[in-house]
């Protein structure tokens, strides 16, 4: 169980058999970040315990403050690198402007955590239409909570990265496994509608 945590094809397979739609994809494209973005905004005055603040301004746009967001990318970071290091290193100028830049707007802004909240709730409405209305299955998130908000911003990037041509024969695996795993799902819930079907009979 632990090793399929770290397994990179097992956990993009997952992510992917919930997100194998195109309007879907497109829309958590767009509201993934911004969740991750309005999390962290929201997140900046949560204190870490036991360790000094540290606070350093490069500009009014960007500002680093050692607190819950920080920790928080640090560690969804450490994981990327242990499913995929070529594909983390190239997250992590994202994932840091991510940090800085919503940490600056928690300072700079009138209302930020009120504003933050709106576009967390936005986002978080477009994809559970994108799942009921495109996907027509039910979100990642009833399924596997921890899995679904972790891996969601690593998905989003590393199937950015496909459509650039990264890792084709990871790309060829995860698709194989993706379209096999759905399979298996539509299989045991025809299973299980017809095994309803014959109890009301």
């Amino acid at each position: 169980m632990v090793s399929q945590i770290f397994d990179v094809d097992k956990q993009l397979v997952f992510y992917g058999a919930y997100h194998s739609n195109k309007i879907n994809i497109l829309v958590h494209l767009v509201c993934v970040p911004l969740l991750l973005w309005s999390g962290f905004v929201m997140g900046c005055e949560v204190p870490v315990p036991f360790f000094p603040s540290f606070h350093h301004e490069f500009n009014r746009f960007l500002i680093f403050d050692f607190k819950g967001p920080a920790v928080v990318a640090s560690l969804f970071l450490a994981y990327y690198f242990a499913l995929e290091p070529v594909a983390a290193l190239l997250y992590a100028p994202q994932l840091a402007l991510v940090v800085l830049s919503a940490t600056a707007f928690s300072y700079y802004q009138r209302y930020p955590y009120s504003k933050a909240a709106i576009i967390h709730g936005v986002a978080w409405i477009a994809q559970i239409l994108g799942h009921g209305l495109a996907e027509k299955r039910a979100p990642t998130f009833l399924d596997n909570l921890l899995g679904a908000v972790v891996m969601a911003p690593f998905f989003v990037h590393i199937e950015t990265l496909f459509y650039f041509g990264y890792k084709p024969d990871l790309h060829k695996r995860v698709q194989d496994g993706v379209e096999a795993e759905i399979a298996r799902i539509k299989s045991a819930e025809k299973e299980k509608n017809n095994t309803a079907g014959k109890k009301e009979l």
